[in-house]
């Protein structure tokens, strides 16, 4: 074993004094006979020690019961407080973050939203369409959040059983089946292996049962308990009814809409819950009678949670590589009508971004075609269309893959703010308030973008959901 001399300090005793030299090491000569004085007993000692373990234990308990509550109140505040100050984008132009309505057909919107902050018992619905920049529930979720806290949360509003399908989810919630044989239909394949519904994806098997758990996650899914789910199905999948924990106390509705294909289920429970598990039934109803597997083909698309509250339900649909033109079905318009909104904001643009002939006659058409059907079908809803941000795109020179700036996305903002104009319709360019032309590289300098170069990370959605945020209550105080 190897030793080390401590040096000696002035006015110190020296180590090789008293046994008790040791304490007084660092004490001053002058301090040595009071701190002598001051020596506790055996017993003092063990008392203070037991006084410390029972203080640090109740601190370490009382900090467990605050946390789930502290942590999430906290982070909004920071968000909300980030979000009346200027964005943490250092490149954004708050100037700009406005929606431009000249026409006034939000004016509506924001009296729904003017009613529910005076108080009144109401559900304000507000639908987000998108592709991969929603799919993941940043973006959007950030925007649902903020709006609740300004409005009231009546509920998650749409979730679909994405990971089920083999893609990515929010993080505020999961769906579990125990089946595992399912056919995935999505509205951007070409010919889409199943029926895609609401939400743009569809599952179908050839399971005789069929079982779904929902569930809110701990923490990003906090505050977003629900106790009435509609499910939504195909015209012969089996029904679903919740499990035995709530069977017996929970009423089940059946919505029929034979024009649309489509079946719903409303499920009312007896309580908030942030866990549910539904499982399909053969039984015919109000009777004891078992029907056969054959009459019935398995097809389920997703759900639409609510609390029983007044406020706004905010319901984010998006599929990685969604275009205008996969939302553009006479069929899809009018189910999408089912959830009966008074505001769709419409985030799209960037896929058709990298279309080698991109052309901006075609892709105004292609607009112009979704909105067409958006106003015949559900002529109450206010259309938002938002430009999406600058990005860039893989290209070869010199024999080596590079990326460059994606100088498509200017023209689709363009075109966006063109056909809004033309249409009277609401629009925000996102695309200017964060930058405009050039851009690209601010996000990327940033370290915002992820590693593809055209989506972003989890703070820059953030960010990006407190700007859309930001827009809508602006139009609000420019429309006071």
């Amino acid at each position: 074993m190897t030793t080390t001399n401590l040096p000696i300090l002035p006015n110190s005793p020296s180590r090789s004094g008293s046994a008790n030299s040791a304490y007084y090491l660092n004490t001053p000569k002058s301090m040595s006979a009071s701190a002598k004085t001051f020596k506790q007993s055996p017993l003092e000692n063990r008392v203070k020690r037991a006084l410390t373990r029972n203080i640090y234990r109740f601190s370490v308990g009382l900090l467990c019961l605050l946390l789930p509550i502290l942590v999430p109140a906290v982070f909004l505040s920071f968000m909300i407080g980030k979000e009346e100050g200027g964005s943490a984008l250092p490149f954004a132009v708050d100037s700009l973050c406005i929606v431009n309505d000249p026409a006034g057909t939000l004016d509506a919107f924001y009296e729904e939203l003017a009613a529910l902050a005076a108080g009144k018992d109401t559900v304000v619905n507000i639908i987000h369409l998108g592709d991969s920049h929603i799919q993941a529930g940043y973006f959007s979720g950030r925007t649902m959040r903020l709006l609740h806290e300004r409005f009231g949360n009546a509920g998650r509003g749409w979730i679909a059983p994405l990971k089920i399908g083999r893609t990515n989810e929010p993080d505020d919630y999961f769906i579990r089946s125990l089946v595992k044989d399912w056919t995935v239909g999505r509205c951007v394949q070409l010919r889409p292996q199943c029926d895609t519904g609401i939400g743009g994806i569809g599952l179908r098997t050839v399971s005789p049962f069929v079982n779904f758990d929902i569930v809110m996650t701990p923490l990003h899914g906090a505050g977003y308990a629900y106790n009435q789910v509609i499910a939504y199905r195909g015209f012969r999948a089996t029904p679903l009814l919740p499990g035995a924990a709530m069977n017996d106390s929970a009423r089940v509705n059946e919505g029929t809409f034979k024009d649309l294909k489509l079946m719903t289920d409303t499920i009312r429970l007896p309580r908030l819950t942030d866990s549910l598990q539904l499982q399909s039934t053969r039984r015919k109803a109000g009777t004891d009678s078992i029907l056969p597997f054959g009459m019935f083909d398995n097809l389920y698309f997703g759900f639409s949670l609510t609390n029983g509250q007044p406020g706004i339900l905010y319901h984010s649909i998006g599929i990685n590589g969604a275009m205008f033109v996969h939302y553009t079905s006479d069929v899809y318009v009018r189910r999408l009508a089912l959830l009966r909104p008074s505001l769709l904001i419409v985030s799209l643009g960037t896929n058709e971004s990298f279309n080698r002939r991109f052309d901006v006659e075609e892709f105004t058409g292609q607009v112009e075609a979704f909105v067409a059907l958006i106003k015949k079908h559900i002529p109450q809803t206010a259309i938002l269309l938002v430009t999406p941000p600058e990005c860039f795109r893989r290209t070869v020179v010199n024999r080596k893959r590079v990326y460059v700036r994606n100088e498509n996305t200017a023209k689709i903002a363009r075109t966006l703010v063109r056909v809004a104009e033309e249409h009277e319709l609401a629009c925000w360019d996102f695309f200017l308030t964060t930058g405009g032309k050039g851009s690209s590289e601010d996000w990327l300098k940033g370290k915002w973008m992820s590693r593809d170069r055209i989506h972003f990370n989890r703070e820059a959605y953030y960010e990006q959901g407190v700007l859309l945020f930001k827009a809508l209550i602006n139009g609000i105080k420019a429309d006071d």
